[in-house]
């Protein structure tokens, strides 16, 4: 989610549905829907996770979209939340 348009959010949300993915003989989860500013957002079933250490403490960093828009989100697995980064739209191809 290299975008320039993306938009600073910085707030929890509710993830509401998950997927998994089989990555090297085991299952890694990733946010399917979020609830935000009494909307909800479902994500197509492609992303990408980055697991970053902060202190002792690691946060799970995902990449995501809805076909239209891209979506950072965290996850804070000592806090158990989930925060939406930022957002913005997808790049467009140029013709």
């Amino acid at each position: 989610m290299n975008n320039t348009l993306r938009t600073p959010v910085n707030k929890e949300v509710n993830v509401t549905s998950m997927y998994f993915k089989n990555r090297s003989q085991h299952l890694q989860a990733f946010p399917r829907r979020i609830e935000f500013d009494g909307n909800e957002y479902t994500f197509v079933e492609s992303g990408f996770r980055y697991l970053v250490k902060k202190g002792q403490r690691f946060v799970e960093l995902f990449d995501m979209n809805d076909g239209v828009n891209s979506y950072r989100l965290k996850f804070d697995n000592s806090e158990h939340t989930w925060t939406l980064v930022g957002m913005g739209e997808l790049p467009r191809a140029m013709a």
